[in-house]
Parts: structure tokens; C-alpha cells; sequence
């Protein structure tokens, strides 16, 4: 993000090399931001291919109602768990599992739960005036039921309570479910970022 070197392609070989080492897979991050400004050409000339696009979206915090089919854990509940580690690739499962319990407080675990079930779920991690969204997800037979909705809205009264500001998350560009539903919220894309991936 913040490249203070001389020489791009020297420091592209490093990292290279310190993911061969390990018999990785070299995988990068860049963003609208990303230094050294030519950082993608320098890519692209070495054959990497761009892989998921992701949108950076915020947005000034307003009022909200609460609904009341929607509970929130300082820790997430087996339930939670169970509908958000199901909705995520089989790949990433183990490693965000481990990230839940990193999580550093205060942070707020919600569940929007209907018929006896969590259907979906959202987490927001607070800090001072600032909060991030992550993990919403929902069901794939519970979708398009207002579970998003839900808690996001129960979201948003737990961020103001604590004083925050300002939201932001990340959703995928292509999500044509998502990225609809958080611009009815308010939230508008600030930053585009990009994954790449070597052979």
C-alpha cells in the first residue's frame, strides 16, 4: 500500500520467492491506492491473472430501527457459524474459522433468526469513531427474505449506540444480490480492489 522502495520488479522477486519457498501459490492484493503506481502493469508483464474483483463501500451511519427477529453475541454461536462458514468456498473455511477467534472486541455477532433458525448474519467490529462489516451471509433456501435487511438494520443501531461514524465493507463486484442491497443502505464504493494470482 505504502511502497517506500526503489525497485518494484527486485521486491516482486522477493515476494515471489518467499512464496516458492513455502510451495505456494504467489497471490497478491492490489487496490485503486496501491503503490507503486505501476504496480499492475508490473504484473501483468509477469503473467499474472486478475482474479476476484471487490468493491470497498461506506457510508455516513444514520438513524435505524432495530427489528426484533435479530440477536447479537459478543462470540458466534454454533448457529452463526453453521449459516456462514456454509455460505463461504470449502477453501476458506478452516482459515476464517480461525480469523472468528481473533476477532478483537467490541465487536457484535448477528443472527437474524426466523421459524426456530438463523437464516443469516452479519458481523461488525467497532473502533472509535470507525466499524467494518464482514461475514454477511444467508442461507441459500432462506435468500431474498429480508434476513440481510434485517441485520443490517440491527447492525447499524449496534454501531451507533457504540459512537460510530462511518461503515464500511467489502462485497464482491459481481454480486448482483449484495451490491443492490447495500446501496439501498446508503453505501457507495470508495475503492476498487483486485486479487492476482501467478501459475
Amino acid at each position: 500500500v505504502d511502497f517506500a522502495g526503489g525497485d518494484p520488479a527486485r521486491a516482486l522477486d522477493e515476494v515471489e520467492a518467499r512464496y516458492r519457498a513455502r510451495n505456494a501459490i504467489v497471490r497478491l492484493h492490489t487496490y485503486d491506492l496501491s503503490a507503486p503506481a505501476g504496480i499492475i502493469d508490473l504484473l501483468q508483464r509477469r503473467g499474472y491473472r486478475g482474479g476476484e474483483t471487490t468493491l470497498t463501500m461506506a457510508k455516513a451511519v444514520g438513524t435505524s430501527n432495530p427489528p426484533d427477529d435479530v440477536e447479537v453475541a459478543p462470540v458466534p454461536s454454533v448457529e452463526w457459524q453453521e449459516v456462514y462458514l456454509g455460505a463461504i468456498s470449502e477453501s476458506r473455511r478452516n482459515v476464517n474459522a480461525k480469523i472468528l477467534g481473533a476477532v478483537p472486541q467490541p465487536c457484535g455477532y448477528f443472527s437474524c433468526r426466523r421459524a426456530g433458525q438463523v437464516i443469516s448474519t452479519g458481523l461488525c467490529v467497532a473502533d472509535g469513531d470507525f466499524a467494518v462489516i464482514e461475514c454477511m451471509a444467508t442461507r441459500a433456501e432462506a435468500r431474498r427474505q429480508g434476513g440481510a435487511d434485517a441485520v443490517l438494520r440491527s447492525l447499524e443501531a449496534w454501531a451507533i449506540a457504540r459512537g460510530v461514524k462511518a461503515l464500511a465493507l467489502q462485497a464482491v463486484a459481481d454480486n448482483t444480490a449484495a451490491i443492490p442491497l447495500y446501496t439501498r443502505f446508503g453505501f457507495a464504493p470508495v475503492a476498487t480492489n483486485r486479487f492476482w494470482q501467478s501459475d
